[in-house]
């Protein structure tokens, strides 16, 4: 998905809208933001913030229209400094006299490197460290940002083709659709050969969010996005 949201296919994500319970229907407008109704009474129909003996406000925990996000992923920094933190790095950075954190950084979605290395260390080129997982990335050493264009709520299973490409499924230069890059030996099965976008993005959730996901068909948060940092 890295990938993806690089090469500008990634232009939306969904969230399960959590805290609801079946009984729940969720409308979204375009001046008030959001209200939570309980289908079982007629009198909320209308689905707008005046409801309030049967309907909660609530706001995308992911965002609204302007916000700015920034993206998290797999990483690496120089060896030398397997030993230390994201936040370490960062003060000794500023204690070295650099106006803000840098450090040698290497992406493991495509290789990238923020430089040549070089200078780094005495012993010539920097010697790449250890993987650090995206949930140790810290601000400063993300690459992409991105703007919220807009939100709005929906069942799982209502996406369209159209979306689940935006969710950064692709064409498979074999044919059919899929997700990533399939490992060596195994291109062209059916794990990755999908007839439909949709189908490949189906495949994704319940990859992500377990076996049955799909089928409950929860509300979800649709996020759309552009990228705003080169």
């Amino acid at each position: 998905m890295v990938r993806a949201l690089l090469d500008g296919t990634k232009t939306q994500t969904r969230r399960v809208v959590k805290g609801l319970s079946d009984k729940m229907w969720i409308e979204a407008t375009a001046a008030d933001g959001f209200a939570v109704c309980y289908d079982s009474e007629p009198s909320c129909g209308t689905g707008t913030w005046e409801v309030t003996e049967h309907s909660q406000p609530i706001t995308c925990p992911y965002g609204l229209p302007g916000d700015r996000l920034w993206v998290k992923e797999t990483w690496r920094t120089a060896a030398s400094l397997d030993g230390k933190s994201p936040s370490s790095i960062a003060m000794s950075c500023i204690d070295a006299g650099y106006r803000k954190p840098w450090a040698p950084l290497a992406y493991e979605a495509d290789g990238h490197r923020n430089s040549e290395w070089r200078g780094f260390e005495l012993n010539g080129e920097a010697e790449p460290g250890k993987t650090r997982v995206s949930i140790h990335m810290p601000r400063w050493a993300s690459r992409i940002d991105l703007e919220v264009t807009s939100v709005r709520v929906e069942r799982l299973q209502d996406i369209s083709e159209e979306d689940a490409r935006a969710e950064g499924i692709s064409a498979h230069r074999k044919g059919g659709w899929h997700w990533e890059q399939p490992p060596a030996g195994i291109e062209g099965t059916n794990h990755f050969g999908f007839k439909t976008a949709r189908d490949a993005y189906r495949a994704l959730w319940e990859q992500i969010n377990g076996a049955g996901s799909w089928a409950a068909n929860p509300w979800v948060w649709v996020v759309e996005f552009r990228r705003i940092r080169p």
